[in-house]
This record gives C-alpha cells, sequence and structure tokens, in this order.
C-alpha cells in the first residue's frame, strides 16, 4: 500500500513539473509575443498619434486660419499695436492709433510682430500664435493622457498590449475634444490673447501634473517642474496677473485636499521656481512702469484687472448662470456628459484619494482644474464667454475619462444607467440644436453692419444643413442607445462635429467676413491709395479698428453726428488745417451732416458704409457756415 501510495505521489508530482513547465513555456511565449507586438506596436501608435494631431490640429486650428479679414471690434487692436512695434522699434509700450494700448502685456504683440517678420503684415501672421498656443496645449494634452489617463478601474489586470491601446484611445479622444468644441476654435483662430493665455496657463498646469505624478523619477519630475515655472511667467506675459493667481489656486486647493502640500513644495523648489518667474516676467512689467509711471498702473492693474473683477467694465454684464450656458454650448456636444464625469470620480471619498498613487489623479487634478477657473469667473462682476476658455482642457479631460471607462462590472451598474442616461440627454440635445438651427433666421438678432442679415442667412441655406447634420447624428445616436452601444456615441458626436465644421461653421465664416468685414477693407484700402499729405480720416457713428490696420493710417473716431459736426467746424475756422478731409460714415448718417452732394466728392460705397472727401473751399464758395452744418 505504502508503495502504491509513493508511486501514485510521485507520477503526481512529476504531473505537476510538466503543467508548471508548460506554463512557463506559454508565459515565455507569451512574453516573447508581446515583446514582438510592442516593438511592432510602438511605431505605428507614434506615427499614428502625430497624424492624429495634425489631422485634428489642422482642421480645427490651421484650415483657412488667414483667409478671411480680421474682425472688429477686438482682434485688429492687437494685430495693429504689434504692427507699430515692427514699425517704431518699440517693443515696450504698445501704441494703437497713437495711443498707447495698456490693455494687455505684451507677448502676444511680440509673437505677432515675429510672425510679420517671418510671413509679412497678413491675417495668417496674426492669427498664428494663437493657432500654435492651441496645438501645443492639445499636443501636451494628448501626451498626459497617453501616460496617465486611466481608461478603467481594473487596468491593472489587463493585458500590457491591450491596455495601451486603451491609453492611446483615451489620449486620442481627449486630444480630439480639446481641439474640436466651439470655444476653443474660436479663440485659436482669433488674433487675441485669450488663446495665448489657454495655451500657455493650460499646458503649465500639464507640465506641473507630469512632474506631480512622477516622484519615482527626479531627474524627469524636476524638468516638468521646470516647465511649469517658464509657462507660468508664459501666462503672466500674455494677460497678467491671472496667468499666476489661477494655477495656484488650482494647484493649493488640490494640494490640500491630497494632503500633500509640503511634501510636493519641497519637490518643486518653489523659491527657486518663484526666481525664475519673477526673472522672466518682471523685467517687462518694471520697464513698462518705468516709463509710462502711474497711467500704466491705473489702467492695467486697476481698471483692466481689478474692476473688471469688482465692477461691470464696458457694458459686460451678465447674470450668475452666464458660464453654465456658455460651457453648455461652448463645450457641445460633450457638455452633457460633464456631471456624469464629476460624478464618476467619487471625489466626496478623500480617504480613496489620499491613498491612491499620484499617476492615478488626473482626473481629480482636472476637476479642481475646472471648478477653480468656473468658480472664479461667476463671481467676478465682469463677464464674457472668453473667460472661461482656459477650463475647457480639463473639461476635456474629464470627458475623454468617462469615455473610456469601463462600466461592465457589477459594482458601476449605477453608473452604467447613468451613463445611458446621459447619452439620451446627449441625444435630446442635439436635437435641439437642430430644431434651434431650422429656425436661427427667427432667433438671430440684428446687426446694423449688415443691414440684410436675416436674409443672407436665408439665401445662404446654412441653417438647414446644420439642422439636417445634427438630425441625423441624433437619429443614429437613437439607434446605438436602442441597440446598448451607447459607448460608441462619442464617435458619432464627433463625426457630427466634424460635418458641422466643414459644412457649416466654415462657410458661414466666411460668409460673415464677405458681408461684415470685407466693405471696410475695401474702404480702408481705398483710403490708403486717396490719401493726401495731412490729410485727417474721420469715422463718424462707429468704431471699426479695422480700417486702421488695412489703411496703414490714423483714424480719428467720433462717436455721435453732433461731435462729428463740431468737428467739422473746427477744421473749417483752423486757417493752417487741411484743405481735405476723408469721412468714412454710413449714407444715413452723412445726410445730418448737411452736406449737399455737390459738397464733397464721393470715393466709394460698400454696403452700409460710405467714403468721401469734403474740401473746405467747397464749403466756403457755396456760402456754407459752420452754423448751416446741422444734425
Amino acid at each position: 500500500m505504502r508503495c502504491q501510495f509513493t508511486a501514485k505521489l510521485r507520477s503526481r508530482t512529476i504531473a505537476q513539473e510538466r503543467l508548471l513547465s508548460v506554463i512557463r513555456c506559454m508565459k515565455l511565449s507569451f512574453n516573447r509575443g508581446s515583446y514582438w507586438w510592442h516593438k511592432k506596436e510602438r511605431p505605428a501608435l507614434a506615427w499614428m498619434s502625430i497624424l492624429w494631431l495634425i489631422l485634428i490640429g489642422w482642421l480645427a486650428f490651421f484650415w483657412n486660419l488667414g483667409s478671411t479679414g480680421l474682425i472688429d471690434e477686438t482682434e485688429p487692436l492687437f494685430a495693429e499695436a504689434a504692427r507699430q512695434m515692427t514699425l517704431t522699434g518699440d517693443w515696450i509700450t504698445p501704441f494703437f492709433n497713437g495711443e498707447t494700448r495698456f490693455d494687455k502685456p505684451p507677448l502676444i504683440y511680440w509673437l505677432m510682430a515675429i510672425a510679420y517678420q517671418t510671413l509679412g503684415v497678413n491675417e495668417w501672421a496674426v492669427r498664428l500664435p494663437s493657432a500654435i498656443a492651441a496645438m501645443g496645449l492639445v499636443s501636451l494634452g494628448f501626451y498626459t493622457l497617453w501616460y496617465f489617463g486611466v481608461p478603467s478601474p481594473l487596468s491593472e489586470q489587463l493585458q500590457p498590449s491591450y491596455l495601451k491601446r486603451r491609453y492611446w484611445l483615451c489620449a486620442g479622444l481627449g486630444s480630439a475634444l480639446m481641439a474640436l468644441n466651439l470655444e476653443t476654435i474660436v479663440w485659436a483662430r482669433s488674433g487675441v490673447s485669450d488663446m495665448l493665455l489657454t495655451g500657455c496657463m493650460g499646458s503649465a498646469l500639464l507640465s506641473f501634473f507630469l512632474g506631480y505624478a512622477q516622484p519615482a523619477k527626479p531627474a524627469v519630475q524636476a524638468r516638468w517642474y521646470l516647465a511649469f515655472y517658464v509657462l507660468i511667467a508664459g501666462a503672466i506675459l500674455a494677460k497678467g496677473p491671472v496667468g499666476i493667481v489661477l494655477p495656484a489656486l488650482i494647484i493649493a486647493s488640490f494640494l490640500l485636499y491630497i494632503g500633500k502640500v509640503q511634501e510636493v513644495l519641497r519637490e518643486m523648489r518653489l523659491f527657486l521656481g518663484s526666481l525664475l518667474i519673477m526673472a522672466i516676467a518682471l523685467p517687462w512689467y518694471i520697464l513698462v512702469i518705468w516709463r509710462n509711471g502711474k497711467a500704466y498702473i491705473d489702467s492695467f492693474f486697476g481698471y483692466h484687472n481689478l474692476e473688471r473683477f469688482t465692477e461691470v467694465v464696458n457694458g459686460h454684464s451678465a447674470p450668475w448662470y452666464f458660464y453654465f450656458l456658455v460651457v453648455l454650448v461652448g463645450f457641445a456636444p460633450w457638455s452633457i456628459y460633464l456631471p456624469l464625469a464629476i460624478i464618476r470620480l467619487q471625489f466626496w471619498q478623500r480617504s480613496h484619494w489620499r491613498s491612491a498613487p499620484r499617476s492615478t489623479h488626473l482626473g481629480l487634478f482636472a476637476l479642481f482644474w475646472f471648478l477653480i477657473i468656473f468658480g472664479f469667473f461667476t463671481l467676478a462682476v465682469t463677464k464674457l464667454p472668453s473667460y472661461v476658455l482656459p477650463l475647457m482642457p480639463a473639461a476635456a479631460i474629464l470627458v475623454a475619462l468617462l469615455l473610456t471607462s469601463n462600466f461592465k462590472n457589477s459594482k458601476n451598474a449605477v453608473k452604467s444607467k447613468l451613463f445611458s442616461l446621459s447619452g439620451w440627454l446627449n441625444v435630446g440635445f442635439l436635437l435641439v440644436v437642430a430644431g434651434a438651427l431650422f429656425c436661427l433666421t427667427y432667433l438671430i438678432g440684428s446687426d446694423p453692419a449688415i443691414p440684410d442679415l436675416h436674409k443672407l442667412i436665408q439665401r445662404s441655406g446654412l441653417p438647414v444643413v446644420g439642422g439636417i447634420i445634427w438630425t441625423i447624428t441624433a437619429f443614429i445616436g437613437v439607434g446605438l442607445l436602442l441597440c446598448r452601444k451607447s459607448r460608441w456615441l462619442w464617435s458619432v458626436n464627433l463625426l457630427g462635429f466634424v460635418a458641422f465644421l466643414i459644412f457649416v461653421l466654415t462657410p458661414a465664416y466666411f460668409l460673415v467676413d464677405q458681408a461684415r468685414q470685407l466693405p471696410l477693407r475695401e474702404l480702408a484700402a481705398i483710403a490708403a491709395k486717396a490719401d493726401q499729405p495731412g490729410e485727417d480720416l474721420i469715422m463718424v457713428g462707429f468704431e471699426k479698428p479695422s480700417v486702421v490696420f488695412y489703411s496703414h493710417r490714423p483714424v480719428t473716431y467720433i462717436k455721435t453726428t453732433n461731435d462729428g459736426v463740431a468737428h467739422i467746424q473746427n477744421w473749417i475756422n483752423h486757417p493752417t488745417s487741411p484743405d481735405s478731409m476723408l469721412i468714412l460714415t454710413q449714407p444715413r448718417k452723412l445726410k445730418r451732416f448737411g452736406l449737399q452732394p455737390s459738397q464733397y466728392q464721393n470715393l466709394a460705397k460698400a454696403d452700409a458704409y460710405q467714403l468721401v472727401r469734403v474740401f473746405k473751399n467747397s464749403l466756403d464758395s457755396r456760402g456754407t457756415t459752420p452754423d448751416n452744418l446741422s444734425r
């Protein structure tokens, strides 16, 4: 009996050893196969990443970037101030139309001026800094999500090759959401400082997280923290104190929540970093204050920073819920998923987050990023849609992490139901947008610069095309929901948005440019050619800075017709004034000057505007006196 038992035990031991041997061989084979797959996969994913970023960047930011004229009222102010820098060589004090312009710091002007010297003075050069800033932010966002976007709470149980592909999907989707939303597209294609601030601030915050998430790699961590400090200095030079105040609030609140304030600040070498920021950002502020003194301090720090937060500036007031609407529309259709993306994080479980590895904190960090900026500008009294542009990258990260999450296990049954509910809300929102587009001609207001705006929109047929695109997208979404394929709604949304961008938004951009800005460019070009020595160009009843940029000459802006009459009276009475004057106004306002057609030379008329030349001797020879010039 004992011999039989020993024989069985020996045979069982041999069988186990053979099984272990087979398992070792399979494991070795898998590892070799995995190595082969990664060896082949890495270059493929790298090329796919580059091509993907080029595709979405070209479509969102660079396609037809300089094919339309500058848009009044703000864009030409920046463009002309940068042109003046190239002409005068004064890179310290910005000027527009002969007056100092203290609204914004100089970084945007410097970059435009450099682009002018490279590409010439044109629309491409004006908008290129914004487009490059947006492209850099999207690329860094892709990199961050690829390495630290955790698509599933069970990711540690997944095979490495599968996990790599899931990470790439999260990065690809997140970068697309950063680029392909209305808010980002509009400001990345505008020659103003908002996208430059967002690019510097967003890239700085991503650089901070890339350093924070890698405590085991001190050298890598130090490089990312260095990039953070340099980019913060860039943000300060792009738009002032807000460039450091908002990132400081975001990082401080995040670290307080995690309980790692002292630990991370030591890693960051905050004192040395602060010295680096001051070394980069402060010299210009010192020079501009030294040159302009109290005028700059009162204008920039007082009016354009403090007063914008505490008082209504330039009539830009709005109700407390204004930014809810801005985010809903500006980040559409992805904004529908933001509530669930926030709930998914379970931010109320502080003990969980404090014990979790740093590398899993990207979603939580994006949440603080989103909420701090949203809350800060909701509290501010002056409100503009561009103010919440810096939170769009955080919103994209939150939604990308949600859409690439795994809700299949039983613990996530409630989240799965909420995800399906968000899908139905997504479809409903698309149908509302489609209905609004079909009725757009009845909903849109009037624009004095485009008298026939309603007819123009109706003839173009673009609202109908847009309504059809979103209706089809919504019905495809309904089909996916009925087939329990709600996870693929993101792809339908993405394709619908791209179609809307190509077939509606871009043609609409050209349409508005032709109707609103082209007449002013044409008249500005005529004014530049017809210019006579010492002759003044006055613009009565409206202020269009694009005329200064395109005519390359100063313009006297006069608000009312009465003020215009007084200006002409002073011109007539001044013995040394030039013999003629150019007037750019609207035909109906020109009649209010009391001038007869024989008393002025009609140089050109374009849509809502008319350019005329008035001669002093013609007024005198007709017996016309200043008292005859009536309202």
